[in-house]
């Protein structure tokens, strides 16, 4: 039998046997659906944790310098406790590492709070991030402003009273669009109003906007108890090549200014992109292994009912066998056409449950946080895993019915 007509003849059969068709159908398409969805929803959060996350949290060919380490994995409370006796980074610390540096870059200090603003017509801004940085974060951050000035690096060294506000935040204090050189107070000091930043957009379905930016040595940046201390100091070279050696040179620059001996362990954490992701890295890989081996578990469910649908076939189709045979046909005539039955059959599904697999995937995309992002690779793996259920579930059924008597056949009621 050619392909093509044991494809008619499946076709026809699912025409004909519509509701026997449809319980075939529903569990490799409750599988590929749900394998796709899943599988759409890891491959969109790896993209943007890789790309944009790490972008907007740790910036490009950066360095971050941190009191303890941002990811903490099971850590003893012994641990805990000598984490919680180290000493807060500083703008010493910072001044430090500049000096030591040995590739072209920057270093940028940033402490960040909640607070509220509060303009001197009684308007409120609740639950506004508050970031003391030096001028450089700007830069490290690819922080623009899209109306006014940043605030200088003179302003900076000074501790000038100057903000730039967030999109919302400025949109929340002045609806009248005019916010250049107005007044608002800031943990109670007042300060003026010099930029707005562009949309900042969101991550993870948090707002960016809701932020205000003032220079870390004015008053209201005076953030954490210690005098001088900061939350995190972020190295930033000009060539990422030069990454390695600029983490070295901040190692050594640190080790001399806190004077630690050769024997002890360093008192603070150096984090990349990369190091700081590779958590993320495991918890995805563990991700893309497991949930679509969770979500096979209903192809192996399709599969048992498509053979059982398959067997059913072949006793009602008894008589058409033996004819089949009785004119000639061979037992690998028989087995293919019903291989190609049960194929035809899950690829139908496999189909179907990608169609509403990507639809799924679409609408979890624009009305949640999840940044689903639908693969090529993956929708190839779903037919395929489909029709694979397809052949798998058919061969019992077909070497059966290639197995019988046409006289026994023939004679069949």
């Amino acid at each position: 039998m050619h392909l093509h007509e044991g494809i008619r003849l499946a076709l026809m059969q699912l025409r004909q046997e519509k509701l026997k068709s449809a319980f075939s159908l529903i569990g490799v398409i409750i599988g590929v659906m749900f394998l796709i969805v899943v599988v759409s929803v890891v491959e969109g959060m790896d993209r943007y944790i890789q790309e944009d996350f790490a972008q907007e949290v740790f910036g490009v060919n950066t360095v971050q310098v941190r009191r303890t380490p941002s990811v903490q994995v099971n850590v003893s409370g012994q641990q805990r406790r000598d984490l919680a006796r180290r000493p807060r980074t500083s703008l010493a610390d910072a001044e430090a590492i500049q000096r030591n540096l040995s590739v072209p870059g920057r270093v940028g200090v940033e402490t960040s709070a909640s607070t509220d603003i509060r303009t001197d017509a009684g308007r409120v801004a609740s639950g506004v991030q508050l970031t003391a940085m030096s001028e450089e974060i700007l830069t490290i951050r690819t922080l623009r402003v899209e109306e006014g000035r940043p605030f200088s690096a003179q302003e900076a060294a000074r501790g000038v009273p100057v903000a730039i506000l967030g999109m919302s935040v400025a949109e929340a204090l002045f609806p009248d669009g005019i916010v250049l050189g107005e007044r608002v107070r800031i943990r109670g000091f007042p300060y003026r109003v010099v930029g707005v930043l562009e949309d900042q957009g969101s991550v993870l379905g948090v707002p960016l906007n809701n932020r205000v930016l003032i220079p870390d040595r004015s008053r209201a940046g005076r953030i954490l108890p210690e005098r001088g201390a900061v939350g995190n100091i972020i190295l930033q070279v000009d060539n990422p090549a030069h990454l390695a050696v600029a983490m070295m040179d901040a190692e050594a620059a640190l080790r001399v200014h806190r004077r630690l001996r050769p024997t002890e362990p360093n008192n603070f954490e150096l984090e990349t992109a990369e190091s700081s992701l590779a958590f993320w890295d495991r918890i995805s890989t563990i991700l893309f292994v497991a949930l679509p081996a969770l979500v096979g578990i209903s192809l192996v469910v399709g599969g048992i009912v498509i053979m059982n649908i398959m067997l059913v076939s072949v006793m009602e189709r008894t008589r058409e066998i033996g004819i089949r045979k009785a004119l000639g046909a061979r037992r690998r005539d028989i087995v293919g056409q019903f291989l190609v039955e049960a194929t035809t059959l899950s690829a139908a599904g496999a189909i179907l449950g990608v169609a509403i697999g990507v639809a799924l995937a679409a609408l979890v995309r624009a009305f949640t946080p999840l940044p689903a992002a639908v693969a090529p690779q993956w929708v190839l793996l779903s037919v395929v895993l489909g029709m694979s259920v397809g052949v798998l579930a058919g061969v019992y059924p077909a070497i059966r019915a290639s197995a019988m008597d046409p006289v026994v056949a023939l004679s069949h009621e």
